[in-house]
């Protein structure tokens, strides 16, 4: 069993920042790789970013080199740095872990973030 808490959404101006972070507790000892997935309205969720417990890096087209992902091994966090926002990127955001013993899929309850002027 793994719990994901998310924090950090909120709303902000096109060009704006803001740091999404995702904290796991539990079986951490059995994921296998972290990410980032956002939903519109009335679209399907999708990958942004997600990182393996080997460090590799995984970007949805529309925001490399805008969004880095991140980790913090010792506080078990991984983070989501946005920069350059548009307002296309306004979305719920949510926390995903994937781990094995069997394969299952985790997922937080989702942060809002708004890009608008």
């Amino acid at each position: 069993q793994v719990q994901l808490v998310e924090s950090g959404g909120g709303l902000v101006r096109p060009g704006g920042s803001l740091r999404l972070s995702c904290a796991a507790s539990g079986s951490i000892f059995s994921i296998i790789a972290m990410g980032w997935y956002r939903q519109a309205p009335g679209k399907e969720r999708e990958l942004v970013a997600a990182i393996t417990t080997g460090g590799k890096t995984n970007y949805a087209d529309s925001v490399k080199g805008r969004f880095t992902i991140s980790r913090d091994n010792d506080k078990n966090t991984v983070y989501l740095q946005m920069n350059s926002l548009k307002p296309e990127d306004t979305a719920v955001y949510y926390c995903n872990a994937d781990s094995w013993g069997p394969l299952t899929h985790y997922w937080g309850q989702g942060t809002q973030v708004t890009v608008s002027s």
